[in-house]
């Protein structure tokens, strides 16, 4: 007696789900599914019902990565045939859902605490980048005020020499000019 096989469509109404479902789950949960001389996948009653346990765990909420556990689990302990449906025993999914809803919480908080971090992290930058653009702000205006005052300094050292040798020479000046004047004079007059 030969066994009744199903299109990826008709699997997919009976499971009541989209076919590209069926597709993902094998590809995901690394499930083997038989293909005809052509390459055509094909279902059978037992694996209707594998993916009909997998929706139902999938309702439960678990995420497929704790699926995949399940049915590897037993996989490697039942080693079920290929006639022989896997069923999920649900001793099975209590001692494994602590253990999995345990690991989907830390990546959950992982995650969210990965968000927290990163967007302190941009506040944090921009804060950060504030004070320290103000801070060389005011350093750069304290050197350029620095460097105005010594630069004034020097001016005003330059000016008073200036002035200095200008009295001096115009004092020279002065004196030879007095010198050149009373020697003129005639002295008689």
């Amino acid at each position: 007696m030969e066994k009744v096989r199903y299109m990826i469509g008709d699997a997919a109404t009976a499971v009541n789900v989209e076919a590209h479902v069926l597709r993902y789950w094998e590809e995901e949960l690394d499930l083997s599914v038989p293909r005809n001389e052509m390459g055509h996948r094909y279902y059978t009653k037992e694996n209707i019902h594998e993916f009909m346990k997998i929706k139902e765990l999938k309702e439960q909420g678990y995420q497929l990565r704790t699926i995949k556990k399940i049915l590897h689990n037993e996989m490697e302990n039942d080693e079920p045939s290929v006639s022989q449906p896997r069923l999920v025993h649900r001793r099975d999914v209590d001692m494994l859902s602590s253990e999995d809803k345990m690991q989907q919480f830390r990546e959950v908080m992982n995650d969210i605490v990965g968000k927290a971090i990163s967007l302190n992290n941009e506040e944090l930058s921009i804060q950060i980048g504030t004070e320290v653009e103000e801070r060389v702000l005011k350093e750069m205006n304290y050197l350029m005020r620095e460097q105005e005052n010594a630069q004034e300094e020097r001016f005003k050292k330059l000016d008073a020499a200036i002035r200095g040798n200008i009295r001096k020479k115009n004092s020279i000046f002065f004196k030879r000019e007095k010198q050149s004047a009373v020697a003129t004079k005639p002295a008689n007059a």
